[in-house]
């Protein structure tokens, strides 16, 4: 049976090529990039040159770039490096933002800084006049992630970027889900810190980056060595950077083939969801979404049960983001556009890569066509009159 994936913002299938970079990394350029000798010279020229890739991906300087152990970490080091350093003071994030970045700001608030948490729209969206009225003199960090990783709406990253740089104020995005999606230009959307993983654009799970605006000064978070210019410790993970900046460069040159692509069967999938199946509604905004994403609430069905069923049929989906996936509690992105619990429940998220196609999404419909047939026979809450209930 050919198994159809449609969970790529859990992540991402290593690509040929950029398995065909690390392999040098693991057999002849070996060395230690901090040894003196050729072989350690040739790790630090390779780790340079991914480097170089992954700020020119996003128009920012080489220098400007830090290798972590992927998104969570970039996250971390983003907003405790600027709390760190300050100090005291005020913190401004979202309620949709990934758990990497509200625990991270929970974990601060129980030091003693102070955290706004900015409710969304129907659609995801933050309120710009919001986020104005929220800023305060003691206000040291805006974070506010570039493209929801659940819903994929796509928030006015330029514009916050434009408002908190009029305030003197740090603006942190966490572009996960956006990298090889949508274009960024640190500069032009006047982002300050950026955070990045690989294994969602084609690399390695265990690799990712953040970009520091230069003259911008963080506390460290790992401290040890003089790695990444004493700034964050540790030997560096030449596999997985080499694998980064080779999936960051690749995915730089294909976007717009692929989101092309990608655009197109997500709009498929939404129409065939919508028109086959009753009372479906789709999650995020209509237009300013990442184009891989399709995320619904399917009523009458529990999420758990719908991808079980999906998976003994060949079809890996998801509920939400991966790293809730043994919760029994709603989304929390879902509550905070204001869907109650029991809709929230029968989330399902579908999202699409280049290598999907049609067919594949024909299929997946169809089966979730019976699927949802069978589980909501079982349902004490769904009712059979015609034209079933309205979702909100």
């Amino acid at each position: 049976m050919n198994r159809i994936y449609l969970d790529n913002a859990a992540t991402t299938r290593v690509r040929p090529e950029v398995l065909e970079a690390i392999l040098p990394t693991l057999q002849n350029d070996f060395g230690n990039p901090s040894s003196v000798y050729s072989t350690g010279r040739e790790a630090k020229r390779r780790l340079e040159e991914a480097r170089e890739k992954v700020a020119k991906a996003l128009g920012a300087a080489k220098e400007e770039i830090y290798f972590t152990s992927g998104g969570s970490e970039a996250d971390n080091w983003a907003i405790k490096g600027v709390a760190h350093r300050a100090g005291k003071g005020h913190i401004i994030t979202s309620a949709i933002e990934h758990h990497a970045v509200l625990h991270t700001c929970e974990t601060l608030a129980k030091e003693g800084f102070e955290v706004s948490y900015l409710p969304v729209d129907e659609f995801g969206l933050i309120s710009l006049e919001g986020l104005e009225k929220a800023l305060r003199p003691d206000t040291i960090l805006v974070s506010i992630m570039t493209a929801n990783n659940e819903i994929g709406t796509i928030e006015p990253i330029a514009e916050i970027g434009a408002l908190c740089k009029s305030r003197g104020i740090p603006f942190h995005t966490d572009a996960v889900q956006a990298i090889g999606h949508m274009a960024i230009d640190v500069k032009a959307q006047n982002i300050d810190l950026l955070s990045l993983s690989g294994h969602k654009i084609g690399a390695p799970k265990g690799i990712g980056a953040l970009y520091v605006r230069k003259g911008l000064r963080l506390a460290n978070l790992i401290d040890g060595g003089g790695q990444e210019r004493s700034r964050r410790a540790g030997t560096e993970n030449m596999p997985g950077i080499v694998a980064l900046g080779t999936a960051i460069e690749l995915a730089a040159k294909e976007m717009g083939e692929s989101v092309g692509k990608e655009s197109e069967l997500r709009d498929y999938l939404i129409q065939s969801l919508l028109e086959k199946i009753p009372d479906v509604r789709l999650n995020g905004h209509p237009t300013l979404r990442l184009p891989g994403n399709v995320n619904v609430c399917i009523r009458f069905i529990e999420g758990e049960s719908l991808l079980l069923l999906l998976d003994l049929a060949g079809i890996a989906a998801s509920s939400g983001s991966a790293c809730t996936s043994g919760s029994l509690d709603p989304s929390h992105v879902l509550l905070a556009i204001g869907l109650p619990h029991e809709i929230a429940h029968g989330s399902l998220r579908l999202t699409l890569s280049k290598e999907n196609t049609r067919e594949e999404i024909d299929a997946t419909v169809e089966e979730l066509i019976k699927i949802v047939e069978r589980l909501r026979q079982m349902s004490p809450l769904f009712s059979q009159e015609k034209g079933g209930a309205q979702l909100v």
